[in-house]
């Protein structure tokens, strides 16, 4: 039995106080913000409000101080071996087309090969696209297996193609299927390829120790962790960092500019030009602390009770077509009602008050492979309750009913 107390755990958020009558189920888009993090940005806006790395005076300092501060924050959370390896960007897709962009010319040359997975966002799949294709560079796609799991098998042939680089979802954004996130990377090392995780659902379900999953870079964005939107995370390796050319260019990211050339500043302000989200690292670094104080395997115990309620239940429904596995899930179901549109279905449980995602969920190539239109995403996080799936599971059978009358 979990020790996990969530009552007390909704307590901290405004947003139930607000909104008693909704159950929010949309978790994998966005979470709910805790009162540490909306408090400590509102605090650095009423009390701190300055511009960090260039003012001579005390508020200068005082917000440079807490942005760096931050960072450490971050580095220590994810076990980064230093702290110049902690990127703030604006989130996950921010880091990833930096990442595409950076690595072209410097790793990528025309004629390699980069490997993803057909569980991929769009944002893990359109920066590639976008140099790759013009720069001659291929890209090849781990299939799935008949589960909807990454095929390690034919992974691991794929990688007897030496590709230079391979990136992968750490959870599926669309199936909750967790990855093996370190066994990839280690088959991926063993070909010489550098790695890439995103981390933006996985950073939720489990704290990610980069010591231990040893990948090259790791991105994950503030909002799917308790955080400000607007605000993300690219740390990589040292080494793996310096081949990256920056993005974008301007403010503190240079160290002499002229306008015959430029040399840029060290890590990791020459990957972060321009002035950045001060508020939004603060907010991050205060869901990092704030979350530090409840026991992440108490979190998956009640997160796995409810995602086994939720399967007991739907087994009890006709005409659910289910497409996420309960076998290493994290908590995210997608599921569809026979052939009706997961639009129309979203839109029934919208009238009962129940907040889920419909579509394609940014994966139009994963939909394509699994021969569906799309599909209803019911996400669960840490403040979802029993009562909160023996009503969706209600409104599910009210829109079976209503659907395939």
């Amino acid at each position: 039995m979990s020790k996990f107390n969530v009552s007390q755990f909704r307590q901290q958020f405004a947003f139930f106080t607000h909104n008693p009558s909704w159950v929010y189920l949309d978790s994998a888009a966005t979470m709910h913000k805790p009162h540490a993090v909306v408090e400590a940005e509102l605090a650095f806006y009423q009390i701190a409000n300055s511009n960090v790395h260039r003012g001579a005076h005390h508020l200068s300092q005082q917000a440079t101080q807490l942005y760096e501060q931050a960072r450490d924050t971050v580095a220590g959370f994810i076990n980064a071996k230093l702290r110049h390896e902690v990127i703030f960007t604006a989130g996950t897709t921010a880091a990833l087309n930096q990442l595409a962009f950076g690595l072209m010319h410097t790793l990528l040359k025309p004629g390699d090969r980069i490997l993803l997975t057909a569980l991929e966002h769009h944002a893990n799949i359109v920066p590639w696209q976008l140099h790759c294709q013009r720069h001659g560079v291929i890209i090849d796609v781990v299939p799935l297996t008949a589960n909807h799991q990454v095929d390690l098998e034919a992974y691991q042939q794929l990688l007897k193609l030496h590709p230079k680089l391979v990136s992968f979802s750490h959870i599926s954004n669309v199936l909750g299927h967790i990855q093996p996130a370190a066994q990839m990377v280690a088959m991926a090392k063993a070909a010489g390829a550098l790695t890439i995780i995103d981390g933006a659902q996985g950073v939720v379900y489990q704290q990610p120790d980069m010591q231990q999953l040893d990948c090259d870079f790791y991105v994950f964005s503030g909002h799917k962790l308790y955080g400000p939107t607007g605000i993300g995370v690219l740390y990589g390796k040292t080494a793996a960092l310096e081949i990256l050319t920056p993005l974008l260019g301007g403010g503190e990211m240079i160290e002499h500019v002229s306008f015959v050339n430029t040399t840029f500043n060290k890590l990791p302000f020459r990957l972060e030009a321009g002035t950045p989200n001060i508020a939004g690292a603060i907010g991050l670094a205060a869901a990092i602390s704030w979350l530090a104080q409840f026991n992440n395997i108490d979190i998956q115990q009640h997160k796995a009770a409810l995602l086994h309620e939720f399967y007991q239940g739907l087994s009890q429904l006709k005409a659910i077509d289910i497409l996420s596995s309960p076998v290493h899930n994290a908590g995210i179901v997608a599921l569809n009602i026979d052939t009706e549109h997961p639009t129309d279905v979203a839109e029934l449980l919208n009238q009962q008050q129940i907040a889920v995602r419909a579509g394609q969920h940014c994966a139009m190539p994963l939909f394509n492979s699994l021969g569906k239109p799309g599909a209803v995403r019911c996400a669960f996080a840490a403040y979802n309750t029993l009562e909160d799936v023996n009503r969706c599971l209600l409104a599910l059978e009210q829109a079976v009913e209503i659907l395939t009358a």
